[in-house]
């Protein structure tokens, strides 16, 4: 068909007497006449050569004629309306228990990213595999501010991929995938951070640290930001316990736990003096309380549910006596009211959870305090609490499939992860004769 307007000027180029180039400013652009759709079809060759953008509008001409024979359209969804359509499709699985509602919730947030990267009004078929190559340096360059995890970005990069491969089958995008930059390998030459995790030491200066914390909070919880203080708190401290993972830890509500029998431990150890060869005994007791948590199949990663019993710490205990009684008075006289008991744990008012920006917001402030440095050398985020968790059982002589049946992952992940990189692990292994305690090796 020929070209609905004919070229008037030096620098404009007719491309099989259907399609024209052009240069505005620097760069060279194109635009072809579509007679099924009534529009021109209108973008940048991205590039200062005449060679080059005729070659380019070329390849382009091609594309559209064999999109126009079969049938398909040029002018495309904007990169809001792909991820509008995209969440519609994974909501439809989530509802048909193909993903867990917490995944879903992910997804959102990694798009929600790539939106304000690439541009929401961005049409999708002017999108190339290279407009996302710099998308790491983007979600990363503020890191003081808010800092990203390099694993959250590569996460967010694979979101993003899976979206586009989608779209493309679908014939809603030119390209299957982005060309993210590969990111080399970090050695920290430091195995005990190989999963970005803490000391004994500095878990001990955090818990003191977080109850120090909730303690001034409680001070004057009229104050704007104390309430959210608290229960964030106690979140940490619940999630150094448990390893439980961040989506499923902020689904938990006070019906997915229970108390069981208070315990009481004795604990007995004979040591003779190296001097007169004495002997003497220690006992001491602790009375505490035992957790059950069952996390339900609609908010595991993994889609099944478990239950596993942890050591209390009377963190959960102490929650539920700060929340029950606001909660009960807020609602005093609602017939309609959610029982308490199917209410989020960790919430202000039992519907909304925490934040993710809340609670990175307090983790920062105490490693700040604990004068932890989490940096780029290190990367801890909230989740290190769940390395943390993972490590600690296997130092304590959890199987790997005890370690995998409470913290509903792989027994394989645990082995491959995990169970050989703990230095103190190591030694006891090569010391049976000997276990750790308190930073020392004890003859058995």
């Amino acid at each position: 068909m020929p070209l609905k307007k004919q070229p008037n000027e030096a620098n404009e180029i007719t491309i099989y007497d259907e399609a024209l180039i052009y240069q505005r400013g620097e760069y060279w652009q194109m635009r072809m006449w579509l007679a099924k759709e009534k529009k021109y079809a209108r973008f940048s060759l991205r590039t200062r050569n005449r060679d080059t953008a005729e070659a380019k509008a070329k390849k382009h001409y091609h594309e559209l004629m064999a999109q126009q024979l079969a049938g398909k359209t040029y002018f495309s969804m904007t990169a809001k309306q792909a991820v509008d359509a995209y969440i519609k499709q994974r909501t439809v699985d989530m509802e048909a228990g193909l993903i867990v509602k917490g995944r879903l919730g992910t997804i959102k947030t990694h798009l929600e990213h790539w939106l304000k990267f690439i541009g929401k009004d961005t049409k999708l078929k002017e999108m190339e595999r290279t407009d996302c190559e710099n998308y790491f340096h983007n979600r990363t360059k503020n890191k003081k501010k808010l800092p990203v995890s390099r694993t959250t970005v590569l996460n967010e990069q694979s979101s993003i991929n899976a979206m586009m491969s989608w779209l493309h089958k679908r014939g809603e995008s030119y390209i299957e995938a982005f060309d993210f930059k590969k990111l080399g390998k970090i050695d920290t030459k430091d195995e005990r951070n190989r999963r970005n995790t803490f000391t004994d030491e500095e878990i001990v200066a955090i818990k003191s640290e977080l109850e120090k914390y909730i303690k001034e909070a409680k001070e004057d919880l009229s104050l704007y930001g104390n309430l959210n203080k608290v229960v964030t708190s106690y979140y940490l401290l619940i999630s150094i316990i448990t390893g439980l993972r961040r989506g499923e830890q902020l689904q938990l509500t006070w019906s997915d736990i229970s108390w069981l029998e208070k315990q009481v431990r004795v604990e007995k150890s004979k040591e003779k003096s190296r001097e007169d060869k004495t002997e003497e005994t220690n006992e001491g007791g602790e009375t505490y309380s035992l957790v059950k948590v069952t996390v339900r199949a609609e908010t595991s990663k993994v889609g099944k549910i478990r239950s596993f019993v942890v050591k209390d710490w009377e963190y959960f205990d102490e929650l539920f006596k700060f929340l029950h009684p606001r909660y009960i008075k807020a609602h005093k006289g609602e017939k309609n009211a959610t029982p308490f008991g199917k209410t989020l744990i960790f919430s202000v008012d039992g519907k909304t959870p925490l934040t993710p920006r809340v609670i990175l917001y307090h983790f920062d402030e105490i490693l700040k305090r604990c004068e932890i440095d989490g940096g780029e050398d290190r990367d801890l985020v909230p989740y290190s609490f769940r390395h943390y968790f993972i490590t600690d059982m296997i130092n304590k002589g959890a199987s790997p499939t005890q370690v995998a049946e409470t913290c509903g992952t792989s027994t394989a992940q645990i082995e491959k992860t995990y169970y050989h990189t703990t230095e103190r692990k190591m030694i006891e292994n090569a010391l049976p004769q000997f276990y750790f305690k308190e930073g020392m090796l004890i003859p058995r």
